[in-house]
């Protein structure tokens, strides 16, 4: 059974002590089998709730949103990132908002200094692995001062569709809020001139540490993956921005930053049966902080069990 343990303290790479001004934890630890993992909160995106499901007849997603005691209007969306360590490796999965782009988010990007105060050293970091390359996945590596801290051998791992996908970006079928395009465009392409030199690119699948496996899916953007680990019989599956909060129960509801909405659709429903079946553990990007759970079959779709917290 996958329990909470504390992270070890040798590589500077342990729970430390919660910052005298949060009033909620920011960070989760477990293990999984041998590798020891950690979901730390980067904070939260306030979006419109449309954005859950734009395809959605409003009056049924108004009820949705009702039935979750969410508000009609906006809400905030979680953002959650994970740092693992298997063997000597020290892995982050994906890197949080960062700086502000203009857009007004002043309680997202939160990710370095809550990974400083977990006591984790940014430069006992030796892979990156990013899902895909929307600024609220990569952001968190173009604060200032962030890049000086990093290992000059730094391995960054995204898939090659994405890098290629960025170069000129086709937002035809997405419904995004204003500003959010333009903030996407500015963002990648930043950080992928910075960042070219450590960029590890792989086509459909590649191991990055042992048990720590990320696989490509496309949908929500053409190079979009998940990252799975595996040790000893234990399993959690990073699902980035496959899974969203109403995606359980609406896995067929298009969210409004989806490149390719059918085909992640598609995707959704695949890796829900796959971690339905499995019962393994899950976590996404943007379910509710520590993002830790289960799924389970319910009909034709599926329920979110999370997980009891272990103290």
């Amino acid at each position: 059974m996958t329990q909470q343990t504390k992270i070890p303290a040798e590589n500077t790479f342990h729970p430390g002590k919660s910052g005298a001004s949060e009033l909620v934890p920011s960070r989760y630890a477990l293990k999984i089998g041998d590798i020891d993992v950690m979901v730390v909160s980067d904070g939260v995106l306030p979006l419109p709730t449309k954005m859950l499901g734009h395809n959605a007849d409003p009056a049924v997603r108004a009820t949705w949103m009702a039935n979750q005691f969410l508000p009609p209007e906006a809400f905030d969306w979680p953002l959650n990132a994970v740092v693992v360590r298997s063997g000597k490796q020290v892995i982050l999965l994906d890197a949080g908002l960062g700086l502000d782009p203009d857009l007004h988010l002043p309680r997202a990007g939160q990710l370095v200094k809550r990974l400083e105060a977990a006591d984790i050293d940014l430069s006992s970091v030796t892979d990156v692995v990013l899902t895909h390359l929307h600024m609220d996945h990569i952001g968190g590596l173009l604060v200032e001062g962030v890049k000086e801290k990093l290992r000059p051998d730094l391995r960054i791992h995204v898939a090659a569709a994405e890098v290629k996908f960025w170069e000129a970006p086709d937002f035809s079928l997405t419904a995004m809020p204003d500003g959010f395009p333009d903030a996407l465009r500015a963002t990648s392409k930043r950080f992928l001139n910075e960042y070219h030199n450590q960029l590890h690119t792989f086509d459909e699948e590649v191991e990055v540490a042992p048990g720590v496996v990320a696989r490509r899916t496309g949908g929500h953007t053409p190079g979009h993956c998940v990252i799975r680990l595996t040790s000893q019989g234990e399993a959690l599956t990073f699902a980035g921005d496959a899974v969203f909060t109403v995606g359980f129960e609406q896995p067929e509801w298009h969210n409004g930053f989806e490149h390719d909405p059918e085909e992640a659709a598609r995707v959704r429903i695949d890796l829900l049966r796959e971690v339905a079946e499995s019962g393994e553990l899950l976590v996404a990007t943007h379910l509710p902080f520590p993002s830790l759970g289960r799924v389970a079959r319910s009909g034709d779709a599926f329920r979110w069990v999370p997980l009891f917290w272990d103290y």
